[in-house]
């Protein structure tokens, strides 16, 4: 059946983005000792400590990064600020959910959830990271964090006491 309106075109297979391009989530996982409220307060209330601002941060080692009220934001020691994401589900201690765009706009964001659950060993923090079509570059994007996220978490890990190296899954 051709289209109903004469402007429309019609589906081709040869079109270089399609619905089944998306990419796959980046999905990594560390285990911390302690709860899962202690887990969840050292990622959210002391980010400041252990998030590798020297080479994933806008500012570098002296910038300061925090959760604010529904933003994640770094600022640099001369003051200047920059958002990295909204939050947009806040369920402590259990997860959160962001927009996720730093050093970009929030018009080029993926998406950020981060859960904690109890495990034997500790309380398991797993980071999902999706929403590849959002960044302005889709690929390089992803695969930056493909490698971004393990550095991050095993510096996370350390910070809460792990006595491994993190446990990251792609």
């Amino acid at each position: 059946m051709s289209s109903l309106f004469s402007h429309a075109q019609e589906p081709s297979e040869g079109d270089d983005q399609t619905a089944l391009d998306i990419l796959d989530p980046v999905v990594n996982t560390v285990v911390v000792p302690g709860n899962v409220a202690h887990a969840f307060a050292g990622f959210t209330d002391h980010t400041h400590l252990w998030w590798p601002l020297e080479t994933h941060g806008l500012y570098g080692g002296d910038s300061y990064v925090e959760f604010e009220e529904n933003l994640i934001l770094e600022t640099a020691d001369d003051g200047r600020t920059t958002i990295w994401g909204t939050l947009d589900d806040w369920q402590p201690p259990l997860s959160f959910h962001a927009t996720w765009h730093p050093g970009s706009t929030a018009l080029w964001s993926t998406e950020l959830l981060v859960v904690f659950r109890p495990v034997d060993d500790g309380a398991e923090v797993r980071v999902f990271h999706e929403g590849w079509e959002g960044a302005e570059d889709p690929t390089a994007t992803r695969a930056r964090y493909v490698l971004a996220w393990p550095e991050i978490l095993a510096r996370y890990a350390r910070f809460m006491g792990a006595s491994y190296p993190a446990d990251a899954d792609d």
